[in-house]
């Protein structure tokens, strides 16, 4: 007899919805699973109480199309990974049933930042402007580069393809963030 499949309800994805990680494995048998994040700080994954899960892009087909929600009982770090357990999912079939969806988190439902702290994706499309006034591009993404992070941005130029700049995302050079503005401000020349 074929295992019993969850009953997954359907969901429209939330216009700020931010894709922060992706089912692993089941763990044990009560229907725990792994998770793979896709940050190194998953405040939003073990805060959130409703994952939006996609299926997943690549690999073995999901048992469900669309958007689905999920209802989170408990999420927390284990050894080093992160485990959880939902509501829907019953025991380690229904668990296995999921591996591969995609989890969005609605960007309101992410844990405030602490002062002097941006999650990447709020940062991701401002524009930075030195000093004085000077266009450097949009901010396109963001690299970990050992001790600290830095900004990738990108300007289009004329008659050229867009010229990539980065910047080291420290406050040495950054003098201002305004996410409400949508600009970032440096202390950096456009010929560095």
């Amino acid at each position: 007899m074929p295992a019993e499949l969850p009953v997954l309800q359907s969901a429209a994805l939330p216009s700020d919805a931010v894709e922060v990680g992706r089912i692993g494995e089941a763990w044990g048998i009560k229907g725990w699973f792994k998770i793979v994040p896709y940050s190194t700080h998953p405040e939003a994954l073990l805060s959130g109480g409703t994952w939006y899960l996609q299926p997943s892009e690549k690999g073995a087909k999901s048992f469900f199309s669309g958007t689905v929600l999920l209802t989170v009982k408990q999420a927390r770090e284990h050894s080093d990974s992160i485990v959880a357990t939902a509501e829907e999912i019953p025991d380690r079939n229904g668990a296995e049933a999921l591996r591969g969806a995609r989890i969005f988190i609605a960007r309101a439902d992410f844990p405030k930042a602490a002062e002097d702290e941006y999650y990447w994706v709020d940062l991701i499309g401002l524009d930075v402007q030195n000093r004085e006034g000077v266009n450097l591009g949009v901010v396109k993404d963001l690299m970990a580069t050992g001790p600290q992070t830095t900004l990738v941005l990108s300007q289009e130029v004329e008659g050229g393809k867009p010229l990539e700049r980065m910047i080291p995302f420290v406050s040495a050079f950054v003098d201002k963030v305004d996410i409400q503005g949508r600009r970032i401000t440096v202390d950096w020349q456009p010929d560095y």
